[in-house]
């Protein structure tokens, strides 16, 4: 990947995280998982144990069984498993940074601690570069999400000292709304990937020169994704237009709702026909008996299924 000097380009699902009834963590259907975003959305590249995976609510041991499913059945169908490493404490956060590089997956991300927060951009390298240290080999990838974090440090500012500090630098998930500080990534830093993280804006991040995309929609949107991203390289802005705004009405219709990151799991499970059972504390689904039919009237109403 980017370690061979390969870019890391186009969609990558942020998938969710397979739950029993009782909220334990389900392995047994990642293999149908995987196979449904490859035959079914045309993914090639997962991001796991992320903010849609609620990584941060599994422990240790729950993300290392899930990193080494993750890679294992998507050994051969897919070209990248990113594995999110980050945690409160920088110890976990390493340890899970070294179990990713031993069982095989492409490359690590991993957000700023956000209870006792880095105080200065310099504070957040240098955490960064410990991770990272922990996993020499892999590619190292930058998740900025300041809406969950709290940390609002310029990406592009960061980019600069990361470059220095980090061997191992890749590039960015820029999970914001910020298209300015992300334009300034794209072009400032054009050696590393910088991967938009809102869908629903992802037109907008193309046209600031954005290289991919990493989220929670192509787990099951992947295929209409597909389509924006081949109109916008053919030039046809009008189609690309057409179709990020049926995107957009529908997590519109989802936020009026006041449905959130556990309601997406719910129309995850509808759409793929794959039961990923319910979200775990503290999150509640608040998804009823008549709500998937109520997404599905929706969906096709788009014309999205």
């Amino acid at each position: 990947m980017a370690s061979d000097g390969k870019r890391l380009k186009g969609l990558i699902a942020a998938t969710f995280t397979p739950m029993t009834l009782n909220c334990e963590v389900n392995l047994s259907i990642i293999q149908q998982y995987v196979d449904y975003l490859v035959q079914k959305q045309k993914i090639r590249n997962i991001f796991v144990n992320g903010t849609t995976g609620e990584g941060t609510s599994l422990s240790v041991t729950e993300r290392k069984k899930l990193a080494e499913e993750w890679v294992r059945h998507a050994r051969g169908k897919m070209d990248n498993v990113i594995v999110h490493v980050g945690c409160l404490s920088l110890e976990e956060t390493k340890d899970l940074a070294a179990h990713a590089a031993s069982c095989g997956a492409n490359a690590i991300a991993a957000v700023s601690p956000s209870f006792i927060k880095p105080s200065s951009p310099d504070a957040l390298v240098l955490y960064l570069k410990e991770v990272a240290s922990a996993a020499p080999s892999l590619p190292f990838y930058y998740y900025h999400i300041p809406c969950l974090t709290g940390i609002t440090f310029r990406v592009s500012d960061l980019i600069g000292r990361m470059k220095v500090h980090i061997p191992s630098f890749r590039g960015v998930k820029f999970s914001d709304t910020n298209l300015l500080d992300f334009s300034m990534c794209v072009h400032e830093y054009r050696e590393y990937d910088c991967l938009y993280g809102v869908d629903e804006q992802l037109l907008g991040a193309l046209a600031c020169g954005a290289h991919g995309a990493v989220g929670s929609t192509y787990n099951y949107l992947g295929a209409t994704a597909h389509k924006m991203l081949a109109a916008f390289e053919e030039g046809d802005l009008e189609q690309a237009r057409k179709i990020q705004y049926r995107i957009q009405e529908l997590i519109s219709f989802v936020f009026a709702m006041g449905w959130g990151l556990a309601e997406f799991k719910n129309i995850m499970s509808d759409v793929s026909k794959i039961d990923l059972g319910p979200p775990r504390l503290p999150l509640v689904s608040t998804f009823k008996a008549d709500h998937p039919g109520k997404i599905r009237e929706e969906m096709k109403r788009l014309d999205l299924i």
